[in-house]
């Protein structure tokens, strides 16, 4: 069996072991292992799993993620994801879908401090499906809307998706999240129209609520400004090369606790229980990673990549049409496995190909993160309907999934859009 052969039976296994549940780690580093041994030899593939444990365990970047998460956690356990909610809600609540259109908003801003689709989920769910309840709202436009809105925690910058893209493809992490906002912002404006024209269709849906005095709403703005303010340091810093990512993360960290402490909110149980959050994912992600690039390293040797780009070129795709076969492709893995997981088995063969049709690798970047989010909350196996599912658990699945289907058609009319005019993503980026 040549390499090659070897190369689409490893990807294969590895595919299928991932479908039948096998933990991500433990699938993407066996079948990368295994498979180098089968053309090099055991001490070879030994030697090249210490390389890659030392290279990778030693790439500073690496230290953002866990800052990252820590950031998250922290907002999390210090009241900031109730303070934007709030502030949204008295500010759009009047609206025709007002209260869920300050769901999406009050998710955006958590986004930009989580960096987690499930944290933003989880986190805001908590707290707006009571609210929902409170003012009748259908169930199957708030647990849809809830859904959605957590996707936006990949995309918004800070994301860990984005992190990990940029260190699989040695692309700039700062440009990523750059390229990031203009389509974060796009999405969150797309999502407000469809509840405002579903609200405007059947007003019974989503009533407006009674909303405070101008000058109780100003006083709910004014306490999301320090976030607000932090995620602009954050950027902006990061836009204008005043700090990398990896010390805008620590700068993060710093301004979060600080938030947490002069508003009397960050407690040492809750400082505890954000770091060990933060040990318990970081552990698991970084197992992950550190396998993927076992089988990074396996493509590679095969020359599968190669072969897949001649299989291309025998097929006279277009670049176009090579975008909507992965678009497929993108949709069906994304509804079987974690994101992390779909970018770590696919971007090492797709990403030289994408590259050779003359895509742009920051695009093509943002677009794997809409794929991914669209697959979050596609029908019937997405992973933020069987979130909601267990926050809503008086809400049937069956409703979730009619619930999200609004949200899935926008999502797809986005990637259109950013296909056509990739300045949308691009223009920002330096």
């Amino acid at each position: 069996m040549d390499n090659v052969a070897i190369g689409y039976l490893g990807l294969g296994i590895g595919l299928l072991m991932l479908l039948l549940g096998v933990p991500v780690a433990f699938g993407l580093g066996a079948v990368g292992l295994i498979g180098i041994a089968a053309i090099v030899g055991v001490p070879q593939a030994l030697s090249q799993a210490g390389l890659v444990f030392f290279h990778e365990g030693t790439n500073l970047v690496l230290v953002a993620v866990p800052l990252f998460i820590l950031m998250g956690n922290l907002a999390n356990h210090t009241g900031i994801a109730s303070g934007l909610f709030r502030a949204m809600a008295d500010t759009l609540g009047r609206l025709p879908g007002g209260l869920a259109i300050a769901s999406v908003f009050g998710s955006a801003g958590f986004s930009a401090i989580a960096g987690s689709s499930t944290a933003t989920v989880v986190t805001m769910g908590r707290i707006i499906v009571p609210e929902l309840k409170k003012y009748n709202y259908d169930r199957r436009l708030g647990a849809g809307t809830l859904a959605a809105a957590g996707t936006l925690g990949i995309l918004i910058p800070p994301s860990l998706v984005l992190i990990f893209y940029g260190i699989i493809t040695e692309n700039s992490i700062a440009a990523l999240f750059i390229a990031g906002i203009m389509p974060g912002l796009l999405t969150v404006v797309v999502f407000a129209l469809v509840i405002w024209l579903v609200a405007m269709a059947r007003p019974n849906l989503a009533p407006p609520i009674p909303g405070p005095g101008l000058r109780d709403t100003l006083r709910s703005l004014r306490g999301t400004l320090p976030i607000f303010g932090l995620f602009a340091v954050i950027i902006g810093g990061i836009y204008f090369g005043i700090f990398t990512p990896t010390e805008a993360a620590g700068i993060a960290v710093t301004g979060v606790v600080l938030y947490g402490l002069v508003a009397r909110t960050l407690t040492w149980r809750a400082a505890r229980a954000a770091l060990l959050d933060t040990v318990v994912v970081s552990g698991m992600i970084f197992a992950i990673v550190f396998t993927g690039y076992f089988l990074s390293r396996f493509i590679a040797i095969t020359g599968l990549t190669d072969s897949l780009i001649q299989v291309i070129v025998a097929m006279e795709l277009g670049p176009y049409e090579f975008i909507l076969v992965i678009t497929v492709m993108y949709l069906l893995l994304g509804c079987a496995m974690d994101v992390l997981a779909m970018i770590l088995l696919t971007v090492p063969f797709v990403y030289p190909i994408i590259i050779h049709l003359g895509f742009d690798p920051i695009w093509f970047g943002i677009y794997i993160v809409i794929m991914a989010e669209i697959a979050m909350i596609t029908p019937p196996l997405g992973l933020n309907l069987f979130v909601m599912r267990a926050i809503a658990p008086d809400t049937s699945f069956a409703q979730i999934c009619v619930g999200a289907i609004p949200f899935v058609i926008a999502e797809l009319v986005i990637t259109a859009l950013i296909t056509v005019y990739p300045q949308i993503v691009l223009w920002m980026v330096p």
